[in-house]
């Protein structure tokens, strides 16, 4: 039975049942029919396109779009889904559901973010918002009350509204991650060197990241089984189950044992927003940046500072750590995202049985909410992108978006350039421009060059 999924837009909460395009179910039948092989070659010889079926990676040849991340990994999840034919947000949702399972340092199923999406089928872009929600009042009991979770809530939401292929599908690779391993990076490896004694106070963190006794090393295959389970429940039951359903039940009585003591009610009435972002006009084309609620006017500040030849200012203030991606499609859709557990692997406690560390709820004690920076430049005569850029790095997080956008597309400088010039430290950026035609000569995507992250693309 399908479980009950929403998002929020404006006043109104949205229900939105599970999708299945046209499309992805006939290649799903296809796939199971014995001499598929016959299908694809006869469908090959008449169109002359790939034989790979619509949701299989290498469906699309040629130009497939760019993507840029702070984790390799996600990086080349995202690639592979625009190859299956996946648009901007598909790519998006499985990067960020990577991100939870090679970055959980600063992205999970605990956390949250905000996203900002361009589909040029709507010819609109929108700004989903999902941090990781704020509690009422200190649970009874809690030593380190946990803020209520967001994530997969929020990255339904942004299929809902700009995806193409199934949901599930868009959980699949994280999960096979998870499940079978894959090597630690250099991004999380780094992270976990800083925070490895208080992490692994924890005896179900420290089973995970440390199984050896050591923190696990860079290159070292790092599996996850509890989490694995938890994205195969996501992918099967569903988001909504996660918050009204058996799942949520699971994680009420397990978040108990673990400090963090979230409830059922709180996860039920907690849904992501879809709302217009902050927009200005760029010349012809039309800046968007995410609302000031959850970047607090900082990214178009810092856009305007930079385009007039001075410095993009950091947020003031003691943050948690963030991380980002942006991804574009080969039809000119885009999406520019920014992740956050609230703190560096979040409240440092993870759900037993469950395999996901929980975020500390913000606005207690010392613990604020990070500004979250992403923007997006779009031509709506032309219906296409021009630029996606995102950023991280604690309160320099939304220069790191706004300084490189205004020093490539106001002073023109080089898009890596920009990047490793245009935020303060700790400031990160990952951006994709498209300054001529959408193809592989005309956009190029890039991360900032002093952090760990990958820039992939095709032609």
């Amino acid at each position: 039975m399908a479980s009950a999924r929403g998002f929020r837009m404006g006043g109104t909460l949205f229900r939105v049942p599970p999708r299945r395009p046209a499309m992805a179910a006939l290649a799903l039948s296809l796939a199971a029919l014995t001499g598929c092989s016959t299908v694809e070659r006869v469908g090959n010889a008449l169109t002359g396109g790939s034989s790979a079926q619509p949701g299989q990676q290498g469906y699309v040849r040629g130009f497939l779009g760019n993507v840029a991340a702070e984790e390799p990994r996600a990086a080349i999840v995202a690639r592979d889904v625009l190859s299956a034919g996946g648009s901007a947000a598909d790519a998006a949702v499985a990067a960020g559901f990577t991100l939870a399972v090679t970055l959980p340092s600063r992205a999970g199923l605990g956390g949250g973010g905000a996203c900002l999406g361009y589909d040029p089928r709507r010819n609109e872009v929108e700004a989903f918002l999902f941090q990781p929600g704020a509690r009422a009042a200190v649970p009874s009991g809690a030593d380190r009350p946990a803020a209520v979770p967001m994530m997969a809530r929020g990255l339904f939401a942004l299929h809902a509204r700009q995806g193409r292929l199934p949901f599930e599908r868009t959980i699949a690779p994280a999960e096979g991650l998870a499940r079978f391993g894959t090597p630690v990076s250099r991004a999380f490896a780094t992270d976990l060197a800083a925070v490895s004694g208080p992490l692994l106070a924890d005896p179900v963190s420290r089973a995970v990241f440390a199984p050896g006794g050591n923190p696990v090393a860079e290159g070292t295959p790092l599996a996850q089984q509890d989490l694995a389970t938890t994205l195969a429940a996501l992918r099967t039951a569903g988001v909504g189950d996660f918050h009204q359903g058996g799942l949520a039940r699971r994680v009420e009585e397990a978040s108990a044992a673990a400090g963090g003591f979230l409830t059922v009610p709180e996860m039920r009435a907690a849904v992501p927003q879809a709302v217009p972002p902050a927009q200005e006009r760029l010349g012809a084309d039309v800046l968007s940046v995410l609302p000031a609620s959850a970047d607090g006017g900082a990214t178009l500040a810092a856009f305007r500072a930079a385009a007039a030849g001075g410095a993009a200012p950091a947020v003031a203030g003691s943050f948690g750590a963030s991380t980002s991606l942006v991804v574009q499609d080969r039809d000119g859709g885009a999406v520019a995202c920014a992740f956050t557990m609230n703190n560096l692997f979040g409240t440092g406690r993870m759900v037993p049985g469950m395999g996901f560390l929980l975020a500390p709820a913000p606005g207690m004690g010392s613990v604020q909410a990070p500004p979250l920076g992403a923007i997006l430049v779009v031509n709506t005569n032309v219906k296409t992108m021009r630029y996606a850029g995102a950023g991280s790095g604690q309160g320099a997080a939304p220069a790191a978006a706004g300084g490189p956008a205004a020093l490539h597309l106001s002073r023109r400088a080089p898009l890596l350039q920009a990047l490793s010039s245009g935020a303060p430290e700790p400031g990160r950026g990952v951006a994709v421009s498209c300054q001529g035609s959408v193809s592989a000569a005309g956009c190029s995507g890039g991360a900032d060059p002093r952090g760990f992250g990958l820039a992939v693309g095709n032609d």
